[in-house]
């Protein structure tokens, strides 16, 4: 499916030009804002709301916060306010609903999935992905329990759902017989990681010069086991060609040793600062990417915004995000990985074509652009 990015830069006019009849009064869960370690859906909810505070100028705003927030963390604005409402436990279901039947607000945002079980008034929530229907045994039962429940109620709860990717839209109606107009699809944005300097950042984690790259969580979702066969493979028809693999991230549930054991060239470098990022990005000879998953791929696009050519999968929302700037690939067919990989690794023209088109292809996800639908959406609700 071609990424239909370029249809929200409609929704960037029609949202900025929409004259509000009336002030809104937002309410938005900024709680996964405040965390120690930020992954993607903390990313998304700090970026759309920054992007959010900056486009707004009618609607008020409230950001409800479980932790102190840092004092740089948003936007200043006359017309946000910030809310520090603490609560140890289940402070969505117990404290944020207490203070949304105080506030009353038109409309209540949550950019992460769970909506309070019981509150008053309009909601938008955002689902990311369905991964847990697809993997259950990736989640131990009673998280696994909490997200369907969870997921459930705010698909039907919500007024509007905000899905990732075409993907998680279609799996929404598939598992839970939400109706496609209650669904809106509105790409994240996709900041371009800073690139710094990529032989520093090789010698850090001790690289070599060439090296395929695949970043992520290690967990079975992500198909390491065939990534690393591919690889494997790989090796044997190019014995001349001592590129490596490297597995950027940490290792996570159901993590398996035997996946890499005893297969030449593999790299494990464990958690990857974020300043690090873009000159990994940058020094690789391709992102290979076959994960079996993803409600949202941002990887294909960080490396696509610093040039690198990417090697995804046929399915899931990867095909909506890299379009014709990348190599698609079956990610249960070992041989077609392996294909993939010598394609690039062979053919330099290629590499430099897909160099040129993934830059292009990166630049339609904007935050901007996803914030311009968001406030469109408040005010159409």
């Amino acid at each position: 499916m071609a990424c239909r990015a370029g249809d929200y830069r409609l929704g960037l006019v029609v949202a900025v030009g929409i004259q509000a009849a009336s002030v809104v009064r937002i309410a938005i869960d900024a709680s996964r804002c405040t965390v120690p370690r930020v992954t993607g859906t903390e990313n998304y909810a700090i970026q759309l709301i920054r992007a959010l505070i900056r486009l707004n100028t009618v609607h008020q705003i409230t950001l409800y916060f479980r932790d102190q927030p840092r004092p740089d963390l948003f936007p200043a604005s006359p017309i946000v306010e910030q809310r520090v409402i603490p609560f140890k436990r289940v402070w969505t279901h117990i404290r944020f609903a207490a203070a949304l039947w105080q506030d009353k607000p038109d409309v209540t945002f949550v950019p992460a999935h769970t909506l309070p079980f019981i509150f008053l008034g309009r909601a938008i929530a955002t689902v990311h992905d369905l991964g847990f229907k697809y993997f259950p045994q990736a989640h131990p039962a009673s998280q696994r329990l909490y997200l369907d429940w969870t997921t459930r109620y705010s698909a039907t709860r919500a007024k509007l759902i905000l899905a990732d990717s075409q993907a998680t839209a279609d799996d929404l109606h598939t598992f839970y017989g939400t109706s496609s107009s209650k669904i809106r699809v509105v790409y994240p944005g996709v900041d371009k990681p800073i690139v710094g300097d990529v032989e520093e950042v090789r010698r850090k984690y001790n690289l070599p010069e060439r090296y395929f790259l695949f970043i992520g969580t290690l967990q079975p979702r992500k198909n390491i086991s065939r990534l690393v066969q591919a690889y494997a493979l790989w090796r044997k028809q190019h014995p001349n060609d001592n590129t490596a693999l490297v597995l950027a991230g940490g290792k996570g549930w159901l993590y398996d040793p035997d996946w890499t054991d005893n297969v030449e060239g593999i790299h494990i470098t464990g958690y990857i600062d974020e300043i690090d990022k873009g000159a990994l990005y940058a020094g690789a000879l391709a992102l290979v990417f076959p994960s079996l998953y993803e409600g949202f791929g941002f990887p294909v696009l960080e490396a696509m915004s610093c040039g690198t050519p990417v090697i995804a999968s046929s399915t899931s929302s990867l095909p909506e995000l890299v379009g014709e700037a990348g190599l698609l690939v079956d990610p249960l067919n070992v041989e077609a990985i392996a294909a993939a990989m010598s394609k690039l690794s062979s053919d330099q023209p290629l590499r430099q074509s897909y160099h040129r088109r993934g830059y292009k292809q990166a630049a339609k996800f904007t935050w901007e652009t996803s914030a311009a639908q968001l406030l469109n959406a408040f005010e159409t609700l």
